[in-house]
């Protein structure tokens, strides 16, 4: 049982936990405190949120909570799958897990886009993100796409190289 725990593919999955956990914790605090504060950069956090309800307006956590929730359970997933198959290839473990780094993106967006047009509507600005800890989110599931595209094909060159044979013995020993 305990050896398990130590296969390569069960140990990139639970590393893919931990990316999966800091992109989606970054993303929440992003959305639910960083942008806010960095677009409205005179008032505290509590007086974002009044003046929003004022305006009949809310940064709702639902969607942050499903784009957390629904991150890490895939990550969950991959982990299940890596310590359950036994025939769990590491390449595909590691292509799973950035699959789920690349697709943060769009998912991010998704659950930003809610409170961006709350602040939009409430402050008269522009719903886009206005703090830069975005950009780290985005060049993260940018770096996991190119690696699901890359990764294989690297991984695939390096199994195909060619291994000098050793000369076959021909004739007698006096021909060396």
């Amino acid at each position: 049982m305990g050896r398990i725990f130590l296969k390569p593919t069960v140990l990139i999955a639970i590393g893919g936990i931990l990316l999966t956990a800091a992109y989606a914790g970054l993303g929440a605090l992003q959305i639910l405190v960083l942008n806010p504060m960095a677009a409205v950069p005179g008032l505290a956090l509590d007086e974002i949120h009044t003046t929003l309800e004022a305006a009949g307006e809310s940064l709702s956590p639902v969607p942050v909570v499903t784009f957390v929730g629904l991150g890490l359970l895939l990550a969950a997933g991959v982990w299940l799958y890596a310590a359950a198959a036994s025939s769990a290839s590491p390449r595909v473990v590691a292509v799973m897990v950035l699959l789920i780094l690349a697709f943060g993106a769009p998912a991010y967006f998704a659950a930003s886009f809610p409170a961006g047009m709350a602040l939009a509507d409430t402050f008269a600005i522009s719903g886009g993100d206005h703090s830069g800890w975005s950009m780290l989110l985005y060049l993260t599931s940018s770096a996991a796409f190119v690696s699901v595209i890359v990764l294989p094909i690297v991984l695939a060159l390096r199994s195909h190289r060619v291994t000098p044979s050793p000369r076959p013995l021909t004739g007698s020993l006096r021909d060396l």
